[in-house]
């Protein structure tokens, strides 16, 4: 891509918003409230109804995130959005509760358990390149083609065998309480507790209730699954216990994360998918090199999890795609006590911002920060904490392996098989409410490759 050919980015703000306008942005798209300033300071506070501090300095970042962790729990903001339909898993929990959880699933991410999902990430994308293939020469959106590669991936290596388990209606009640309830709330900003009602997530009640019924049934109807059947990741969950104390996780608490890893788990990495593609496809000398390295590597063989390791460039093109559209642009703390950031006074109760869309476009911390340059990954390793699409510390995404896995896996399988073209006049925005999503969809064409 020239220097001139910039991929799509959201215009930030460079003039001061007040209350109301602020709430409107923060409904219809929270990249649109992080100002300019946030690219090229170490960090910008203000008054929107409460104190807030926007940080991009990785030192305090550091701090943030590791350093003085319990200091800094989610916001309330956040967990009202997700409380609703993921209770106390390990994404809302806080202190002694999150970290036997976090020690219990741990094991099932382990990367031997890892490694031996990518035959299922594997077939995925081999259905998905016949879908495209069966689609023929027209556009097709790969926004919704990489949901549902990703959901089909959640769903074997989640509940493999299960025949009850209806796929649609998990699918259709996640994409509905996330379009409703995750919409914040302008009673989440003015911090109005959780019993005053609110009209998005009454609305997508229905939604969460369905997504437990299923959960709460293959949980139910695992007991009666042979143990001869590779372990799945229910499998290792039933399975996992604290090693500290023994505990093992009830059935709502099982619940309650398997919801989390079945949500989080393909919206994330459908997301990454999705924009890797829309760059790849601006950027015929990319794609070409990438393609160069899977002939090289793979010489005409499906790519496999031993093979990851081994694709250097494409990793680098999925990590310049989590840096420019990072799947969690925007993370947000309460203060519990007071500190100092960057020389400056946070006091109790202060919002604490991670614009992490913002920390990746950096100009003090990136060169060309929002060109697309996959090589810039070759001769620079940027500070830790100048990059966090998957967090840090000891909350870092307990399943940031498994998502790039999956997505170095899936790129192999369509580039060997297509090549990639930008529809003109469908450049996608983007949006940002939980997550940072391609409005408008992300159409190309596929160009079949021709067989030597």
């Amino acid at each position: 891509m020239s220097n001139t050919a910039i991929p799509v980015h959201a215009p930030l703000v460079t003039k001061p918003m007040g209350l109301w306008k602020s709430l409107q942005a923060a409904r219809n798209n929270l990249l649109e409230i992080i100002p300019d300033l946030a690219t090229r300071q170490p960090m910008v506070s203000g008054r929107t109804g409460k104190r807030w501090h926007m940080v991009m300095d990785p030192a305090a970042l550091r701090r943030i995130l590791l350093e003085n962790l319990d200091n800094y729990p989610k916001s309330l903001v956040t967990k009202n959005l997700l409380k609703p339909a993921i209770g106390e898993s390990l994404f809302i929990a806080e202190g002694a509760h999150w970290k036997w959880q976090r020690r219990t699933a741990a094991p099932a991410f382990s990367h031997r358990n890892v490694l031996n999902l990518a035959p299922i990430m594997s077939a995925a994308a081999q259905r998905s390149a016949s879908r495209i293939h069966d689609a023929g020469p027209r556009a097709v959106n790969f926004l919704d083609e990489m949901v549902t590669l990703t959901f089909d991936v959640i769903s074997d290596v989640t509940f493999s065998g299960d025949t009850g388990f209806d796929r649609n209606n998990v699918h259709n009640a996640i994409d509905a309480y996330i379009s409703e309830a995750g919409k914040i709330s302008l009673l989440d900003m003015l911090g109005m507790p959780d019993w005053v009602p609110r009209p998005g997530r009454m609305f997508s009640a229905g939604a969460v209730d369905q997504m437990k019924m299923v959960a709460d049934k293959a949980i139910e109807a695992r007991s009666h699954r042979s143990s001869e059947q590779t372990p799945d990741l229910l499998d290792l969950l039933l399975a996992g216990e604290d090693p500290e104390t023994g505990r093992k996780m009830s059935v709502a608490e099982l619940r309650d994360n398997l919801l989390t890893f079945i949500v989080a788990g393909h919206e994330t990495t459908a997301l990454t998918l999705a924009w890797s593609l829309y760059l790849l496809a601006q950027d015929p000398q990319v794609q070409d090199k990438a393609r160069s390295e899977l002939e090289t590597v793979l010489r005409g063989r499906p790519p496999s999890g031993e093979d990851v390791a081994h694709l250097p460039y494409l990793r680098h093109v999925v990590d310049e795609a989590l840096r420019l559209y990072p799947p969690a642009g925007m993370v947000s703390r309460t203060a519990q006590g007071p500190d100092e950031l960057c020389g400056r006074e946070i006091r109790r109760g202060d919002t604490v911002i991670v614009p992490i869309y913002a920390l990746h476009r950096h100009h003090m911390l990136w060169d060309q920060p929002n060109a697309f340059l996959p090589e810039r990954w070759e001769t620079t390793k940027p500070d830790r904490y100048s990059y966090l699409p998957f967090g840090d510390g000891p909350r870092i995404c307990i399943g940031a392996s498994f998502a790039i896995q999956e997505a170095v896996l899936t790129l192999a399988t369509l580039l060997t098989e297509f090549r990639f073209h930008p529809v003109p006049g469908k450049k996608p925005k983007p949006v940002m409410i939980i997550t940072l999503r391609p409005e408008g969809g992300v159409w190309l064409t596929a160009e079949p490759l021709k067989r030597g």
